[in-house]
This record gives C-alpha cells, structure tokens and sequence, in this order.
C-alpha cells in the first residue's frame, strides 16, 4: 500500500469515525433516534461496500498479475535436470 493510499484511508475512517460519535451523540440525547440509526446504518453500509470493491480490486490485480507471468520461463529446462541432487 502505498503512502497516498493510505492516508485517504486514514481521513476515510476519521471522517467514519466522527459520524458514529455525532450518532451515538444524538441517540444519547434521545433526540432524532432514526436519524442515529440512519446515520449508523449508511456509515456501516458505505465501510462495507468500499472494504468489498478493494478486495475485488486487489483479486483482480493478483489475477493481472497472474496472467502476465503465466507464459514466462525461469531458464530452459535443461538446465534444471543437470543439477546434481545431494
């Protein structure tokens, strides 16, 4: 991962972060509980779904990645018999 990727992550979670705290603040109060559990419900929803695209990213990646050394050989195969076993 690289630096930049990361701290979108980090402002991601702060940004995350301060609307669970601004949820739970208002459920506290006992004002606006459905906008709580709504702010909850979107919060969790958003993480979720953006957690899941990067694991299909980084599948699809490894996959690229995959296909592009498929074809290639370390050396010819000869070379790797005459190798004396001990």
């Amino acid at each position: 991962m690289e630096l930049p990727e990361l701290r979108t992550w980090i402002m991601f979670y702060l940004i995350s972060f301060v609307g669970l705290l601004w949820s739970a603040f208002l459920s506290v109060q006992g004002v606006m509980l459905w906008v709580s559990l709504f702010l909850v419900i979107i919060i969790v929803g958003i993480n979720f779904f953006t957690v899941y695209n990067q694991l299909q990213l980084r599948k699809a990646r490894k996959e690229f990645q995959r296909n592009l050394v498929k074809g290639l050989e370390r050396g010819p195969k000869e070379e790797e018999d005459s190798r004396e076993t001990h």
